[in-house]
């Protein structure tokens, strides 16, 4: 089988792709993809957890989000967190053999690499704000981001937010314990979990057998979506699909759970006292996240219950949108990868873009 990968996949439909590197202030260098269109307003589009800039067009321009913004007069911007596969990369560290670079939880994202993104952005386009577009651990970034840099509120038309997270009391995956004690096994042992690997694909696409059995696993997983994903599409998912990240952002999603709260890293009473002097991690302030922000959720999402979504949004002091779609099957990626996302998600969230992005 051939694995086409996002570069060819945006230049196979025609459109113009460009790629730029930044470094963070921790020296991680980070890989971001463009679909120019020069003079237009910048969106900016985060993708979710062992996934990649990837996500938002695999699903080809008749599905996929960042054409339809692009069609649309956005100049499309797609980033890609420390890593994952596209920004497995650093001034001095090697991934494959220095355990420093894997010392990061989604927390760095939102503190480190989403800022200089963001400044990259406007720097090259010359706007002094952008939209942003999350999913899943990219509205989870997010938080960290404007609620620890408040300053990047002003920066931001509006926030975008699918399948967003931040409370995790209700999550109805059946996988959380086996996570839980996988971690601790590895504790010190495993850092990078699930890169990218072609084995994937090909175990998924031996038999149909193969592959009923790989869509049961992800269903049980996020919630059964009852054929809400195009099935067609599923080896060009699992060709890019885990993408990498480090087990240390599984694990600070595992405490938000047993704690309930929305909270930094914990490393247990005494470096907690080091790092922050306090017994406990902090909570993030999100009263400080001050840019309007639109949420975009679903009943059947196992890893994000809407309960949970239902409590940040009275967290939030500037919710615009508090959506819940009423479509029962769909799940944590529906709202991306959907086979009505186009007319149910994307046009929604145009026609709310522009309200915005004129302001």
């Amino acid at each position: 089988m051939v694995i086409i990968f996002k570069a060819q996949l945006i230049e196979k439909y025609k459109y113009p792709l460009e790629t730029y590197y930044v470094t963070t202030d921790d020296k991680y260098i980070l890989c971001m993809h463009r679909i120019p269109k020069l003079k237009a307003p910048p969106v900016f589009f985060m993708h979710g957890l062992l996934d990649s800039s990837a996500s938002w067009v695999i699903m080809g321009p008749k599905k996929a989000a960042a054409y339809y913004f692009s069609d649309n007069g956005y100049d499309v911007w797609l980033g890609n967190a420390r890593g994952n596969r596209y920004s497995r990369n650093h001034t001095t560290l090697n991934p494959n053999s220095d355990e420093e670079f894997w010392t990061f939880s989604w927390h760095e994202i939102g503190y480190y690499d989403l800022p200089i993104m963001i400044d990259h952005i406007l720097d090259e386009t010359g706007f002094q704000k952008l939209s942003y577009f999350g999913h899943s651990q990219g509205t989870t970034a997010f938080w960290v981001l404007c609620s620890l840099h408040p300053q990047y509120n002003h920066k931001i038309n509006i926030m975008q937010a699918l399948a967003p997270v931040a409370y995790l009391k209700h999550i109805r995956t059946p996988f959380v314990s086996q996570f839980h004690e996988f971690s601790k096994a590895s504790k010190d042992r495993v850092r990078e979990f699930l890169p990218h690997n072609d084995m994937m694909l090909h175990m998924c696409f031996t038999s149909k057998l193969a592959e009923n059995m790989c869509v049961q696993f992800l269903n049980q997983m996020l919630g059964n979506d009852n054929g809400q994903t195009n099935l067609a599409r599923y080896p060009v998912i699992i060709g890019h699909v885990p993408a990498g990240c480090n087990l240390k952002q599984f694990v600070h999603y595992l405490q938000l759970v047993k704690s309930n709260r929305f909270c930094q890293y914990d490393y247990g009473r005494e470096e907690n006292m080091q790092r922050y002097n306090q017994n406990s991690p902090p909570d993030y302030p999100l009263a400080k996240i001050t840019v309007p922000v639109a949420l975009h959720y679903a009943y059947n999402d196992y890893l994000n219950s809407h309960i949970d979504v239902k409590r940040l949004a009275e967290t939030l002091p500037n919710v615009v949108l508090n959506n819940l779609f009423p479509y029962k099957d769909w799940n944590h990626v529906t709202v991306i990868w959907g086979k009505q996302a186009r007319k149910l998600i994307q046009e929604p969230m145009l026609k709310l873009l522009k309200k915005f992005s004129y302001e």
